[in-house]
């Protein structure tokens, strides 16, 4: 029985969101709350750059470089990539530093921390997924959505518009490249649409 393989089972696609469904889905913030300012930079910089939530939390004001637009994102396995962020994350993450984060109380060890809750500790895992589900119903979305999904819907759409899989592994931080060839398939069933 030990010579027997097993058979591979087929990787489940992950739920993805379409473009005018991320921007219904941020835009569904009210931004005259100071916590969906925090929220905004948030969810652009995990759409914008395909973090993982653990990456996200984690994520350090020295690693933010505005002038070239990169981040520097400690991934699994302790290891380091520098990945691009679009300008409107960029922007909101400074709105968010200028107007928010100032006013919330400063402890030295989290001073490099860029996303902070109101009590001015890191935010957590829960309160990212949360955020998220909370849109989702605000806007009646009937799709099961987690952090994760604005990671996998990065991936699809670079994909779909035609960016090389090496690249999108190296974003993504994956150390296979067959962890990224799910998306390829996301791709296949866009193409024959």
């Amino acid at each position: 029985m030990e010579l027997i393989e097993v058979p591979k089972t087929g990787r489940k696609l992950p739920d993805t969101l379409s473009l005018e469904e991320i921007e219904q889905l941020i835009g569904a913030l009210d931004l005259s709350k100071a916590e969906n300012i925090r929220n905004k930079a948030m969810l652009e910089t995990l759409y914008s750059s395909g973090l993982r939530v653990s990456e996200l939390i984690n994520l350090q004001i020295s690693h933010v470089y505005n002038d070239v637009g990169f981040i520097r994102v400690i991934g699994k396995g302790n290891k380091e990539r520098l990945i691009p962020i679009g300008s409107d994350a960029l922007k909101h993450i400074e709105i968010y530093k200028e107007y928010v984060r100032k006013t919330l109380p400063q402890y030295p060890k989290y001073s490099d921390v860029l996303f902070l809750n109101k009590r001015g500790t890191p935010i957590s895992r829960v309160m990212v997924f949360l955020v998220i589900k909370a849109l989702a119903e605000k806007i009646n979305l009937q799709k099961n959505i987690s952090p994760h999904t604005f990671r996998h819907s990065f991936a699809t759409h670079l994909i779909e518009g035609g960016a090389d899989l090496r690249a999108v592994q190296q974003m993504l931080g994956h150390a296979s490249i067959t962890t990224t060839e799910i998306y390829t398939h996301l791709d296949q069933q866009y193409l024959k649409e």
